[in-house]
């Protein structure tokens, strides 16, 4: 095999890459490192400004297999209609999981327990003791976005002791650890929940699902987490429950995004917003190392590609 694979990291520091394909470094630079139209295989640089990672697609007529290194697709859709039938759209699954699940836990933890005032007092050398703090322990945690990362927080949760987790995704079925329930049953699970985790990907579906309605069904004094993508809330709607002090929020991703100075998510009361940090840590590279050398040698060798989640023209 003699065609391009475009990779954002240098082949030189990835053990076990196939032979055959010539490698092309290209983490989202003005420049190309050769003709798009020669790529067969393109991993599209990870977190980078919105147009980056699509920039080369509409040059790629021959590539056949497009992978990103995050467990999301949508900033890759708006280019896929230039791409010819037959390709194969690949995530990252198994590359996110922990690092995603570990913050999950933080914000969780960072919110109920109170730490940002904490560090706030520390700042003003203050000792902010005296009076009692929510603990994760007791609490029903629901999670709304029931794959891999979903069940990766699950995982996490236990050992704290939470009440039972309850798991939603599209469709029902059936895990290890009991029922996944479809997300028309949201109405009747989300005033259960002290913790509503969301970690769904972002489609038609899920687009500003986290609407007035919904946020009106969870209890009151409940935390929204977010570490799905910012559009899945209406930003609007969010703010006017935190702002009367019925919800808190701790946020990973936010809609606009990045958020700009003076945003009122800033400095809404019981909000913490962290800056879409969840997949960027020393987690990521050897995870991602992995899948990209897998899923190179199947390419290769002309076996089935995992995490394929859809293919053009289909």
């Amino acid at each position: 095999m003699t065609a391009d694979v475009w990779l954002p990291i240098p082949p030189d520091e990835i053990e076990g890459l196939p032979e055959g394909p010539a490698f092309r470094h290209w983490d989202g630079e003005e420049t190309y490192p050769a003709d798009p139209a020669d790529c067969a295989f393109y991993v599209v640089p990870y977190m980078k400004p919105p147009g980056v990672g699509v920039r080369p697609l509409p040059e790629m007529r021959s590539v056949r297999v497009v992978q990103t290194l995050s467990a999301g697709i949508d900033h890759v859709e708006p280019g896929l209609k230039h791409l010819p039938a037959g390709v194969r759209l690949c995530n990252a699954r198994g590359v996110h999981e922990a690092s995603t699940a570990e913050l999950t836990l933080a914000l969780i933890l960072a919110s109920l327990r109170g730490i940002p005032d904490f560090v706030r007092a520390q700042d003003r050398g203050e000792w902010l003791g005296g009076g009692f703090r929510p603990a994760l322990a007791d609490r029903t945690v629901l999670i709304v976005g029931y794959g891999s990362i979903g069940a990766a927080i699950e995982d996490r949760l236990v050992p704290f002791e939470v009440a039972p987790v309850v798991r939603v995704a599209r469709s029902a079925r059936a895990t290890e650890r009991g029922p996944v329930h479809p997300l028309t049953e949201l109405p009747y699970l989300l005033p259960q929940a002290d913790v509503v985790v969301l970690a769904t990907p972002l489609t038609e579906a899920t687009r500003s699902l986290v609407d007035a309605t919904f946020l009106a069904r969870m209890k009151d004094g409940a935390l929204l987490v977010n570490v799905a993508r910012g559009p899945v809330v209406d930003t609007k709607a969010l703010l006017a429950e935190l702002e009367s002090g019925r919800l808190t929020a701790a946020l990973d991703v936010t809609d606009p995004e990045p958020l700009p100075p003076g945003h009122p998510l800033w400095n809404a009361p019981g909000t913490v917003v962290s800056p879409h940090a969840g997949g960027p840590t020393s987690a990521f590279l050897p995870r991602a190392k992995r899948l990209l050398v897998d899923q190179l040698n199947r390419f290769v060798n002309r076996e089935p590609l995992r995490n394929v989640i859809l293919t053009t023209g289909a």
